[in-house]
């Protein structure tokens, strides 16, 4: 008996879940949808999240929500993944303490696994963490400044777009810096928008 295109979804959606689960129980954190076209990194953890609450429920979310639904992105094209290991079994386990940065392999295995056309960095720790896991991918771009991935620039790594923002929680209470964050958000709308 031929597998129906349903079955074959659903099978896909249910490796994909599994997939994901062991990843957070390995300490990865992640929020959002898992299939989203747009991960966005976090390293720099605030007081609620470090304490449990969702990643990027307050107010860095609400206005990345605002601005990126303003430049074409969807609400729920949005995931985002913590540069930092959260409380799984197995991450205790192995030895990988809350807060600490994730390694470079379980960081790029959970990069993979999305596997989004654009990556948002909101801040250094998360673009450090990006810049060390993808060292070989980076040493290819051409323009030092893009392959540092100096904020504002967008820089291809391994088919995506990343561009990395220099701590996008504490520019939101300094205008001028918001602005600077609008500016470098605007270079990146989904594929193919017309605008």
């Amino acid at each position: 008996m031929a597998i129906t295109t349903q079955e074959r979804k659903e099978a896909l959606a249910d490796a994909a879940e599994q997939e994901l689960k062991g990843l957070e129980a390995r300490g990865v954190r992640m929020a959002g949808n898992a299939f989203s076209p747009v991960v966005l990194v976090k390293g720099e953890l605030n007081d609620a999240e470090r304490s449990g609450e969702p990643l990027l429920s307050g107010a860095d979310g609400t206005a990345l929500r605002a601005a990126l639904g303003a430049i074409g992105w969807e609400p729920q094209d949005l995931c985002v993944l913590a540069a930092v290991a959260g409380s799984g079994d197995e991450a205790v386990a192995g030895g990988l303490m809350a807060g600490e940065p994730l390694p470079v392999d379980l960081f790029r295995e959970a990069l993979e696994a999305l596997d989004p056309e654009a990556v948002i960095l909101l801040d250094d720790a998360a673009a450090d963490l990006l810049r060390e896991t993808y060292a070989d991918a980076l040493a290819i771009v051409e323009d030092f400044d893009t392959a540092m991935l100096k904020p504002g620039l967008i820089a291809p790594v391994l088919g995506r777009r990343v561009l990395a923002l220099d701590g996008f929680e504490a520019a939101l209470s300094q205008p001028a810096e918001k602005q600077r964050m609008w500016a470098y958000l605007k270079q990146m709308p989904p594929l193919g928008a017309p605008y």
